[in-house]
Parts: C-alpha cells; structure tokens; sequence
C-alpha cells in the first residue's frame, strides 16, 4: 500500500471549527462507541443520533455547555460548520488522489480507453460480443464437456472406478434390491458421484475459469452498458446484468442477487427470466457439449432461447404495471485479469460446487432409488410420458425431465448420457435442449423464489413456464421438420 493511501493524520478544519472540537472534547465524556473528536464533528454537522446519545449520556449541565459551543460556531462561522468539514475533506481527499492517482495528458485516449469504448458501442460491442462467446463455447462446450468429460466419463470413470466399485459392492452386499443404491443405473456412485465428478465437474470449472477471467477484466459492467437499451424493452435496464450474468453461474444465487433491483416489478421480472430462460453454468455447458456435434443446433438453441427470452420479457414488461427505473453504473478500469485473482474466484466457486452441489446429486440418488423401491418414480415417469411423446422425443427422456426438476445440471447430465448413447437424433437432442432449458426451475430455486417473491407469485411462475416449455419445445419440432432443417 503506497504512503499516500496510508496518511491517517486527522483532516485539518478551519480555526473556529478546530477550536469547537477542542472545547467540545473537553465536555464531553468516554462513553461513546466514537472518538470524542468524531463525536464533536458530527455534533456540528447536527446529527441527530449523536445529539440523541449526548442528551441521553451527559447530565443537563454538559448537555446546556455543549448547546452553547454550537451556538458560539454558527457565528463565528459564515457559512455552516458542515461546508467547512466538507471542503477541508474533499481537499484532503483530492491531495491523496494526486498522489495515488496516475492520470493520462488531458486529451490523449489510451488503448485500453479505447478499447472500453469499442465494448459499449453496439456496432463494435456486439461482434466483440460473439467473439468472446465463441471462445467461451471452444473452452466450455469443446475442451471442458468434450475432451475433459470423455476422457473422465469414459476412461477413468468407466473403464477404471466404475467397474471395481461395481464388482465390490456386489460382493460386500448380497441383496440386490440395496445393492442397487450405491451401484447400477442409478446408484450413488454410478450416477450421483459419477455425474458430479466426471460430467458436471470438468464443465462447471472450465465454465468458473472463462467467467472469472472475463469478471476479473472488468468487462461485465460494459456488458451491462451494451444491453441496457435492449434490457429496457423487457422492463428492465442495464443493472439487471447482474443476476442474469450470475444466473449463468446459479439461477438460485442469481434470484437472491435481484434484490439489488430498484423496483418490485423489476424484481418479479427479473426472477421469472432467470427461472425460465437462464440456464445455470453445468446445464448450460453439458447442453453446449451435448450439442457440439452439430454447431448449427448450437446457434439454433441460443436463438430460440434467446428469443423466448425477449418475447415473454416483452411481454411481461406490458403486463406488469409500475415506472421504469433509472440507470447509472460505476465502469472500473478495464484490464488484464490477474492470474492470482482468477485462480482465487475459480477456487471459491469450485468449493461451492463441492460443498452445495455434489451432496445435491448423492440425494437426488438416494431419492431415485426409494422412488424406484416404492414404485412411485416409475409412475412418475409414466406420467410424464405422453408429454415427451409430444414433443416426438424417446421415452427415455421422461426420467431426464423429472431429474431436471431436482436439479436442472442433473436433467442435461442426464441428457448428455442419451446422446452418448445414440438414441436421439440432433434434431431431437435440440428439442429436449430447448425444453430442459426453459423447464420449471429446481427444487432448490423453487425454494429461493418462494422466498424473494413470495409462494403466490412463485406458484403462478411456475404454472406459466411449465406448459410455455413444452409448447416451445413442440413449435421447435415442428419448425425443424415444416423446415426440414438438416441435423
């Protein structure tokens, strides 16, 4: 920390205020959670807290002295004590800033301000834009859910742990039926910890590596200036960048992060967007994998999604009455993201994923295997059937779906083994993209919808985007077959 952010000598003040705040300080007593110095200053800007807690605090004689000094003040003074407290700090405050502050010639524009500039104008903002999705897809969509999951998926998971853990709960456990809970389809361990560790893991910290990276460079803030106008038809404005931006990461972290929000209306649209059309990081990074094998699929999702999006963001503007609220954001320095920090945020949100998210997976097993005990989740998943017949999609998908409402990473983990299996056409792996992507929100941020919004508007949210999934998913469908669009 450089000398001049380290000055701790008081602010000097003007003559009579420093001798107020002398003869204040000898008044007044040690009881005071505040220096007597601070105490005295805030008396002679007339804080109302501290004259409350110097009346309640000193007896009647102090209380009358410490009146009377104030008094003395206000005419020695031509102005209010409080000008002259704010002029000696602002002068302060701009002579540490001359020292810690360097400031380019008047007139000449930096790179790096250019660059800035060239981020937030729609013209250059946009393709710049593109640009850095299309490296988010190659690192997320290609290396993380490509390379990384099947080399983890396949080699180390399938053909190394898979099989021994296999082979010795089979012999440690003789009852088929509890067996059945640590190993086999649905297993603890063959899907809850082979999906968290050897899907969702190598995704979801590629995804935390890019956003950290980008956040680190100081680039969202001019994101949010970018798509402010945009963001103003659907009722919100460029703020709202914010959870959105996080929604990517968790829809459910994201829903808490809309109370920075101005307005309730901003909010209520806010979070009805994140639960319909935002998908979290692991879902959105296996939905890129799964889709990486046609890259036209991959620009047709983005462009469904996006435009259901716009279109209920649109419209839920209309419907919903209130004022729009203003926008003004603080742009930091755009630079190079520091290696040391990138590190840092990506290992924060890795041990959140490790410490939220993995023990979510090892419970949605434990749940799959008494439904399947009970016989309740295959009636589950008869009745969920007829739905994905609708949508011209397997049967299998039925239980992808239902493990979506658990967690929606786990209904595209879920999504990535059908495709791995081959049993669903590109076409068809599209639609049930689109469809898990605008499916009603997890459990977890059910519960954090319920809690922000209250459970009347989360019920009714709900209610909206249930049926809004499977009839974008059938319009989808049809527009590709009418279409006869090649995948």
């Amino acid at each position: 920390m450089s000398a001049a952010i380290r000055d701790a000598r008081p602010v000097e003040y003007p003559a009579a205020v420093e001798e107020c705040i002398e003869r204040l300080d000898s008044l007044l007593g040690d009881s005071y959670t505040i220096s007597r110095r601070a105490v005295a200053l805030l008396l002679m800007q007339e804080d109302p807290d501290i004259l409350a807690q110097v009346r309640e605090r000193e007896d009647a004689a102090t209380v009358a002295a410490v009146q009377a000094v104030l008094v003395d003040v206000r005419r020695s003074l031509p102005r209010s004590a409080g000008y002259w407290i704010a002029v000696a700090r602002q002068e302060r405050a701009s002579a540490v800033a001359r020292r810690a502050l360097a400031l380019p010639p008047e007139g000449v524009v930096s790179a790096r301000e250019r660059l800035s500039r060239l981020t937030m104008n729609p013209w250059t903002g946009i393709p710049l834009l593109l640009v850095i999705l299309f490296a988010f897809y190659e690192l997320v969509g290609v290396f993380g859910a490509g390379t990384m999951v099947n080399w983890l998926e396949h080699g180390l998971f399938g053909d190394v742990l898979n099989p021994h853990v296999t082979r010795f709960v089979e012999w440690a456990i003789p009852w088929p039926w509890l067996q059945d809970l640590f190993v086999h389809e649905n297993g603890i361990w063959t899907l809850g910890v082979t999906y968290a560790a050897a899907i969702i893991l190598p995704v979801v910290a590629t995804f935390f590596i890019a956003f950290s990276i980008l956040e680190d460079s100081g680039y969202f803030p001019r994101l949010a200036m970018l798509i402010d106008r945009l963001f103003k038809t659907i009722g919100l404005n460029g703020r709202a960048v914010i959870p959105m931006v996080l929604g990517f990461g968790c829809d459910t972290m994201a829903t808490m992060v809309t109370r920075v929000l101005e307005t309730k209306r901003e909010r209520i649209i806010a979070t009805f967007l994140l639960a319909l059309a935002v998908p979290c990081s692991a879902q959105l990074a296996v939905t890129m994998g799964v889709l990486s094998a046609y890259p036209m699929a991959v620009v047709l999702w983005a462009t469904f999604v996006l435009g259901v999006f716009l279109v209920i963001g649109w419209l839920a503007a209309r419907v919903l009455p209130g004022p729009a609220a203003s926008f003004y954001m603080e742009l930091p320095p755009l630079r190079v993201p520091q290696i040391g920090n990138v590190l840092s945020k990506t290992f924060s949100r890795m041990q959140w994923y490790f410490l939220e998210i993995v023990p979510l997976f090892i419970l949605v097993s434990v749940l799959i295997w008494i439904g399947n005990l009970t016989g309740v989740f295959p009636l589950l998943i008869k009745a969920m059937t007829p739905l994905v017949r609708f949508l011209s999609l397997p049967d299998e998908m039925a239980s992808v779906m239902l493990f979506g409402f658990f967690r929606r990473d786990y209904g595209a983990a879920g999504l990535y083994n059908l495709s791995q299996q081959g049993v669903m056409s590109g076409r068809q792996l599209l639609v049930a993209a689109v469809t898990l992507t605008l499916f009603i929100p997890c459990v977890a941020n059910f519960l954090i919808m319920k809690k922000e919004r209250g459970l009347k508007a989360t019920l009714l949210m709900t209610a909206v985007i249930l049926p809004l999934a499977f009839l974008t998913g059938f319009a989808v469908n049809a527009i590709l077959v009418v279409l006869r669009v090649p995948l």
